[in-house]
């Protein structure tokens, strides 16, 4: 609804003020006794139709991307810019909002036989056939949609597009002014017809198909020269609110799915972490009841050489104690048997 609402207001801005100034300019040309020259005039209508774009291109551009024509709109579907329901909504916006404005000039103005319509042949101030008029509204419109698309193209371009465009638009205007009126938009042809009628009304298909033809062109060219820009390359003043929000709710997801991520991450880590602590103390455990064992097992096996070889350090021992006993013996022999032969020796000299 706001893309309508905004695409809306935008062609009531341009047909209002597009088309009011060259209703203006032809009635002070009308009411002055010295006519304004028709290059003023020019500039004057001109700059009105390319400010009325500046202005809403800063303006509504965040909310619909501040089309106003229904043929940028086809170069929009056609590139992949827009879905095709939007691309409906911004065609009955476009032709609702230039009907409204044409009938509020109406309104202002009290004529109807001039509301700054587009024509050729008697209606032509130069006075171009439709031949000319098809070829020309065709070629201007290509070339105002290219631009379009080309600007959007890139975010670089973000501060400058709506100025560039509107420039463009003034450029188209100062050029074909004195062939048709320069509509190179079926919607701001579209709301003056109606309401004037006559040739007008009559000449409305010119201005309706040769615009669409410039914008499948141009769609095309930008096709080929840019190789299809991808739409997220869309300048900001050219992307609309809900997609900005999309974003952003895109980001927030996945910056929430990030977090929750990384806290399912950690709670794996901490999970982890703790099993492999779990797991280590069990290898650990494991580890000491096996060095355990082998240490038992070694002890078993010294016990029996310990006990041999303190079995036989008691043996020598007493072995040992034997021979001491044997050579006391001896000893206490020996002089048991000095003392007796001192004995016999003592009894014989006695004799």
């Amino acid at each position: 609804m706001k893309k309508f609402i905004a695409e809306f207001i935008g062609t009531f801005v341009l047909v209002t003020f597009g088309c009011g100034s060259a209703v203006a300019a032809n009635s002070i040309f009308l009411s002055m006794s010295v006519p304004l020259p028709i290059a003023f005039t020019t500039l004057l209508i001109a700059f009105a139709f390319g400010l009325s774009i500046v202005a809403m291109a800063y303006s509504i551009g965040n909310i619909s991307g501040c089309h106003v024509n229904p043929a940028v709109s086809l170069g929009m579907f056609i590139t992949k810019r827009i879905s095709f329901s939007d691309f409906i909504v911004y065609i009955v916006a476009q032709f609702a909002g230039a009907s409204v404005g044409a009938m509020f000039l109406w309104f202002c103005f009290g004529a109807k036989d001039s509301l700054g319509q587009n024509g050729y042949g008697s209606a032509s101030a130069i006075g171009a056939s439709m031949g000319v008029a098809l070829v020309l509204e065709t070629v201007l419109t290509c070339i105002f949609v290219l631009v379009v698309l080309g600007v959007t193209s890139k975010k670089e371009y973000g501060s400058v597009a709506g100025l560039v465009i509107g420039l463009t638009l003034t450029m188209i205007h100062i050029f074909g002014i004195p062939f048709t009126g320069t509509s190179v938009n079926p919607a701001r042809s579209f709301g003056p017809a109606v309401f004037v009628g006559g040739d007008a009304l009559s000449q409305l298909p010119v201005f309706i198909i040769a615009p669409l033809v410039g914008g499948v062109l141009a769609s095309i060219l930008f096709l080929l020269l840019f190789d299809g820009a991808k739409s997220d390359d869309q300048v900001p003043e050219f992307e609309t609110c809900e997609d900005l929000n999309e974003k952003d709710s895109v980001d927030e997801e996945d910056s929430d799915a990030d977090t929750v991520d990384a806290e399912e991450d950690d709670e794996n880590g901490d999970d982890i972490s703790e099993e492999d602590k779990d797991e280590r103390v069990e290898i650990s455990e494991d580890e000491n009841k096996e060095d355990d064992e082998l240490a038992e097992k070694d002890d078993t096996k010294e016990t029996p050489e310990v006990e041999k070889e303190a079995t036989e350090e008691t043996e020598s021992e007493e072995h040992s104690e034997e021979v001491e006993c044997d050579e006391e013996a001896e000893d206490d022999k020996d002089a048991d048997t000095k003392e007796s032969e001192e004995d016999s020796e003592e009894k014989d000299s006695s004799k």
